[in-house]
């Protein structure tokens, strides 16, 4: 026991033996320059929403500090070849490049980030994908524009309501070690589209009694054939991208879809030496 007890001791005195593990992790996204519906693919008209509510963004410096985050500044970047490969094809359009330290926590502690990017919507969207209309409003001269109040400012105070943003892309990014590195991703990449709309079926106007002839015949009147109103409306559509890589250290990872993909790079960081 006598011999054991030094044993441990220079075990656990060994640098770096207890140390946690650091890993700068590198992301690109990048959109296709492709119409989704022209794809031989089945895209739901409506997704449940993402859950975001432990995710936040990289520019959240309290989340950083307390989940041990650091950015990395560009000149560390070691995929600025990918990204430039990427920009100069024409079917191609990068979104997010950024990169950022991390500790070697579980799927449970580890860092989520909420990623956005891309065009904002909201001028024209909803926030459940419907389209604005312009507003309008009637005056005794018959001019159904806001603009003509606006000009006059007739309260001597304009007021504007400010949305939130809209981006193109919107979702969430974690990668953990759970005995591998693990990537998982559940992004929304969105995108103007058409849909069909029912609207009510006409009422019918029918007499309150059937006409009886000598002859027996009942006849209705007024019958005509009934099919429902179908309207094409204008809408934000959402595609998804969900997807769970187990990956290793050093190497670049890929993940595909029809309309995006993600170009992705996990490095340990060396252990300084005294």
């Amino acid at each position: 026991m006598r011999k054991l007890i030094p044993l441990l001791l220079l075990f656990i005195t060994l640098p770096g033996l207890t140390a946690e593990r650091q890993f700068d992790i590198e992301v690109i996204i990048f959109k296709r320059a492709v119409d989704a519906e022209n794809l031989q693919e089945s895209w739901p008209d409506k997704l449940p929403e993402i859950d975001l509510s432990h995710a936040a963004l990289l520019q959240n410096n309290e989340y950083l500090e307390a989940k041990g985050v650091t950015l990395l500044p560009q000149t560390e970047y070691q995929l600025t070849e990918q990204e430039e490969q990427l920009r100069r094809h024409a079917g191609y359009q990068v979104l997010v490049h950024t990169a950022w330290r991390q500790g070697d926590e579980g799927k449970g502690s580890a860092p989520v980030f909420h990623i956005m990017a891309g065009h904002d919507y909201s001028a024209d969207y909803h926030p459940d994908g419907s389209e604005k209309k312009p507003d309008t409003t009637f005056s005794e001269t018959g001019i159904t524009d806001t603009s003509v109040e606006n000009e006059l400012n007739l309260s001597g105070v304009e007021e504007k309501t400010i949305d939130n943003p809209l981006y193109e892309l919107d979702g969430k990014l974690q990668i953990y070690v759970q005995h591998y590195l693990f990537l998982e991703s559940e992004l929304d990449l969105k995108a103007p589209s058409v849909r069909e709309v029912i609207l009510e079926d006409k009422e019918l106007d029918l007499p309150a009694e059937p006409e009886v002839t000598n002859d027996t015949t009942v006849q209705f009147g007024n019958l005509e054939s009934v099919s429902p109103t179908v309207q094409v409306e204008k809408f934000l559509k959402s595609y998804r991208m969900k997807q769970k890589r187990r990956m290793r250290s050093g190497e670049t990872h890929y993940l595909d879809h029809p309309l995006m993909g993600i170009v992705l790079q996990v490095r340990k960081v060396k252990e300084k030496t005294e």
